[in-house]
């Protein structure tokens, strides 16, 4: 079965601004007010809790302390975001539709992500997607995680696929693409904008009305 496996941050859901949220809280513990910028800063929020924390310090000119700090607010980030997961973050337009379009066409569809597993599944319950894909890998699910290929391969397994291409926003699902040999969409309406072109995807995404052409097109017999 053609399988089209989705990244979530970034990708499904616009989830920035939470996890913003969750490392300016941090600053504000440490009296230094919120150093990241909801919108300005929304694309570091996809690199990860430990990027945003160095970024932070790192305009707060904290100096060789800095990595003992950003190692000790890690634990209070993700505690801080799992209480407040689903404040601001919505999906993006077109992505339930996109789905179940998806689904109806006779796809196979799941999400690998570098989520932890419980955050994975707390969010997509409380969007009220989790039902509509056959699949879910996460940061956790497996020893590795992307860019290794292996969790897009057992997303693709474990929603029943054989084959598949993969929807994502950065260079770790471009890399993880690539390392899989298999198809890579990068959409445009995130953070980085049509900057993922130059990553060199098969395709790019503007709005998830285009994608269940695009995927019969990369998924064509």
């Amino acid at each position: 079965m053609k399988t089209v496996v989705f990244d979530l941050d970034g990708t499904l859901a616009d989830t920035s601004k939470d996890l913003i949220a969750a490392a300016n809280a941090c600053f504000v513990a440490r009296g230094m007010g919120e150093l990241l910028d909801p919108l300005a800063d929304a694309r570091w929020a996809f690199r990860g809790g430990r990027r945003m924390l160095s970024l932070g310090f790192e305009r707060a000119g904290v100096g060789a302390e800095a990595a003992d700090w950003v190692e000790a607010d890690f634990a209070p980030l993700v505690a801080h975001y799992d209480a407040n997961i689903d404040v601001h973050t919505q999906l993006y337009p077109g992505a339930v539709e996109a789905v179940e379009a998806l689904r109806g066409a006779g796809y196979a569809v799941s999400v690998c992500t570098n989520k932890p597993g419980a955050q994975t599944e707390k969010l997509l319950g409380r969007l009220g997607v989790r039902e509509m894909f056959g699949a879910v890998v996460a940061a956790d699910t497996l020893p590795v995680r992307k860019p290794d290929p292996a969790p897009y391969f057992a997303a693709v397994e474990r929603a029943g696929g054989t084959r598949g291409i993969l929807i994502g926003d950065t260079e770790t699902d471009r890399e993880t693409a690539r390392a899989a040999g298999i198809p890579c969409v990068l959409v445009t309406f995130g953070p980085d904008g049509r900057g993922v072109e130059a990553l060199e995807p098969e395709a790019l995404l503007d709005h998830f009305d285009d994608l269940p052409a695009l995927a019969g097109r990369l998924l064509a017999d």
